[in-house]
């Protein structure tokens, strides 16, 4: 089973190309969206210990605990802590199942896959990328996001351009989605087409 680290900065478009992952059969596993279901389960009251505060009616606030952390940075860490932990584990539990089940390919949507050494795991790394003023369009069109926010997470993240350099494939998210659809067919027959060479 050949394991697929999907990963990019935000607003180039991950989430979009994860769904067309799926959309051709292949199994993904989205890190953002675990996230959020332990923001409203197992998380939740270590989260409040740690963060007193940030947690309402048994689930996380995000702006709260975001505002937390815009305030004193260094806070990432104790709830990278907490975290990241959980989130391997589900992570293991859907490599294992799939293993299991005689899947041919998965993929694992890792936002920070370099950052938290989740390259490691995997066997092939797609980046998906754009031009830097598409990506800043695209996340100050969201709500509550500020140019503060914006610098703030960009910071934590490794440049587009080490990513770029360290990936086995790139998908530029900066033209029609259905480009980027027939790029991640193509990347798709690729990685077979080399498990099936031995390359």
């Amino acid at each position: 089973m050949i394991v697929v680290g999907l990963t990019g900065s935000i607003g180039m478009g991950k989430s979009t190309a994860a769904g067309f992952f799926a959309e051709e059969g292949i199994p993904v596993n989205d890190a953002d969206a675990v996230v959020h279901d332990l923001y409203t389960g197992e998380a939740v009251p270590l989260i409040e210990a740690a963060f007193p505060g940030t947690t309402v009616n048994g689930r996380v606030d995000r702006q709260a605990l975001g505002a937390k952390l815009q305030k004193n940075p260094e806070m990432f860490r104790e709830l990278e802590a907490i975290v990241h932990p959980l989130v391997r584990k589900r992570e293991q539990d859907f490599v294992e199942r799939h293993r299991a089940c005689g899947s041919d390919l998965i993929v694992l949507d890792i936002p920070l896959l370099f950052e938290t050494g989740g390259f490691e795991r995997v066997d092939k790394i797609v980046v998906v990328s754009c031009d830097p003023e598409i990506q800043r369009a695209r996340v100050l069109a969201r709500p509550n996001m500020t140019e503060e926010k914006f610098k703030l997470i960009l910071a934590r993240q490794t440049p587009d351009a080490e990513k770029r350099k360290r990936a086995d494939f790139i998908i530029d998210t900066g033209h029609e989605l259905g480009e980027t659809r027939r790029r991640i067919r193509e990347i798709i027959t690729a990685i077979r087409a080399a498990a099936k060479t031995g390359t």
